[in-house]
Order: C-alpha cells, then structure tokens, then sequence
C-alpha cells in the first residue's frame, strides 16, 4: 500500500465562519490555523497547502483570560533607534482588532515558505458583519 501525496491540482478550498467572541484567543487561533493548513483533511499533506478560507467575524469582542488586556503588550519598531513601539493588548483592541487574531494566528502557523499564502486566506472583521456572504461559509461552533 502506498501513501498519499496529494497534488496542487487537486486541492479543494473550502470557506469557514468563526464567531471570535465564542471562545478564547488561543482556543480560536489553535482552530483557525488548523483550518489554514488543512490538518483537519484527511488528504493533509505538509508540503502542500491545502487549507481553506476562514472569516473571523466579531474580532473586538474577542475573550481572554486573566490580566491579558492589561500585560499583554505588542511590539513594532518603525527602523530607526529608539523607535520601539509598544501597546497593551486593550489598545490594541481598540484600534485595529483583527492585527490581535492575525499574530495570534501568525505565530500557530509554521514557520516555512507557506505560511505567508496560508495567512492571506484569514479575513477577520471587526463586527457581526462580513464581505464573503456570496460564499456560503460553514460556521464552526
């Protein structure tokens, strides 16, 4: 019996809904990621990216626990010395909610020559509102 290599041609998308304030940050991004990279297809193969489209609705009411909101920080720095940025993760919020779930997600995903194409397939909005109607996605509970 041979093992299954699945080709690029024959990769079959799919498009899922996650409500993100059903569930925890780290819970979301664990099954957001394993929807990226296909790990829940029974044709999962590592060096082929076979993950599907995932729409995050609902990403400013996104839980976490403990004192996250106020210790959580996230770093950027603009290039220059001393141009180190940090803001705490209830700022963050605030200002661009869906860059919480997207590094959330960035850093479940592997670190390889896929990951970039993998992340494009995450769109995440802010409300209960969302673009991808005409696709039809399943929702994960």
């Amino acid at each position: 019996m041979k093992t299954y290599s699945q080709k690029q041609s024959e990769v079959k998308r799919e498009w899922w809904l996650i409500d993100a304030s059903t569930m925890p940050l780290g819970k979301l991004a664990v099954v957001i990621a394993d929807k990226l990279m296909g790990k829940s297809k029974v044709t999962y193969t590592p060096h082929i990216d076979n993950g599907d489209y995932v729409v995050v609705i609902n990403a400013k009411e996104v839980k976490v626990t403990g004192n996250k909101m106020v210790d959580k920080k996230y770093y950027r720095h603009s290039g220059y010395p001393g141009g180190l940025k940090e803001l705490k993760l209830e700022e963050v919020l605030e200002k661009d909610p869906a860059r919480v779930i997207t590094s959330a997600v960035k850093g479940m995903l592997p670190k390889n020559k896929l990951a970039a194409e993998r992340l494009k397939r995450l769109r995440v909005f802010a409300d209960a509102e969302h673009a991808h109607t005409a696709q039809n996605p399943k929702e994960i509970k």
